[in-house]
């Protein structure tokens, strides 16, 4: 296979993401700007707001390298779904380990709370 027909295939199938990046583009935008709304999510409602983003931008570059057939937007279409899996990679394994922090805090806790609960009934 020739590079310019690799080239046309990657072309397609980016324009076959661009609906799914959009949707889930919008989905994550409005998300964040739901979870603004409180008090402790306004502290981080603009991460999942920036990942829409980038998800945006990358279905556009998409739709560009499709009309202007410039591979240079397909790189660029994939540098935006790269730092969209970094970021949201990074954001699940801090997720995960604060989840393993409350676990194991609750399993410290939890019995001793336990124990000082006979204390407290009548």
């Amino acid at each position: 296979m020739e590079s310019h027909d690799v080239v046309m295939e990657l072309q397609n199938s980016a324009l076959k993401m661009t609906g799914w990046l959009k949707f889930v583009g919008v989905v994550t935008i409005v998300s964040g700007a739901l979870a603004a709304l409180s008090v402790i999510g306004i502290i981080f409602a603009w991460i999942p707001i920036w990942l829409g983003v980038l998800l945006m931008q990358a279905a556009a570059r998409a739709e560009n390298a499709r009309i202007s057939e410039n591979p240079q937007e397909l790189v660029q279409m994939f540098e935006k779904l790269r730092l969209y899996f970094l970021i949201n990679g990074v954001m699940i394994i801090l997720g995960l380990a604060f989840a393993l922090i409350v676990l194991l805090s609750l399993g410290t806790i939890l019995p001793i709370l336990m124990e000082n609960f006979d204390q407290f009934r009548l």
